[in-house]
């Protein structure tokens, strides 16, 4: 599915909030690496696609209108086995029709679980005055809990980039802390010139998020992504 058939499948069914799945498909146009994640609508199927990508694996619902996976058992890591990635789908789906009955499911999404790194954010909203403004900072649940973060306006240069990973608070995390490894600050400041571009040619998205973006000694990856888009009037 390309970025352009994920908008106006979007547009066509009156949705602005894109799935996972069709998030990171739009987000692959940046250039920003992704993790493969790929849609179950049966156990079956999950079991299918975990044993062919490989094991171990997550699990996540699906749906057009929940946001917020975690906070209803929506997310299921680590799965080893066949009986824990059957087990997992069907929890996932009863957690999500309990907490949410009257919300649309898709179905799961299945993708490799990706090895342990150092977890941020790189966001973005759109103010109506000004435009697209861009978010960085540390992700996962940290990001709400410390809001250690830097923000700047679209068009973005590289200088910009380089100074939002700097004055974060949180800096010596990302550059080797104890037992922390360095992250690639250099595929970092890209990717945030990456989201830069994709957002001038994109003025449709009103709110991203990749949270968490996994950075390594020697590259990153986002492992999950969540796009809204503006309501057309």
């Amino acid at each position: 599915m390309s970025a352009s058939s994920v908008l106006e499948n979007a547009r066509k069914n009156g949705r602005t909030l894109l799935t996972e799945v069709e998030s990171k498909e739009l987000i692959k146009e940046s250039g920003i690496p992704v993790s493969d994640t790929y849609l179950a609508t049966s156990r079956a199927q999950a079991t299918k696609i975990a044993q062919e990508i490989g094991l171990p694996v997550v699990l996540k619902i699906v749906s057009t209108e929940i946001t917020h996976k975690s906070d209803i058992g929506g997310v299921k890591i680590g799965l080893e086995t066949v009986k824990q990635v059957r087990d997992a789908y069907d929890s996932i789906i009863a957690s999500a029709k309990q907490a949410a009955p009257n919300s649309s499911v898709v179905g799961v999404s299945v993708q490799r679980m990706e090895s342990p790194g150092i977890e941020v954010i790189i966001g973005a909203s759109k103010d109506p005055q000004f435009g697209h403004v861009i978010m960085f900072g540390l992700g996962g649940v940290l990001v709400e809990l410390l809001k250690d973060v830097s923000l700047r306006l679209v068009p973005l240069t590289p200088r910009d980039a380089k100074q939002m990973i700097l004055e974060i608070k949180s800096l010596p995390m990302l550059q080797g802390y104890r037992n922390y490894p360095a992250c690639d600050l250099d595929k970092l400041e890209q990717a945030i010139l990456n989201l830069s571009t994709f957002l001038e040619s994109h003025p449709e998205v009103k709110e991203l998020d990749l949270n968490p973006l996994l950075c390594y000694p020697d590259g990153l990856i986002a492992v999950d992504a969540r796009v809204v888009l503006e309501e057309i009037s």
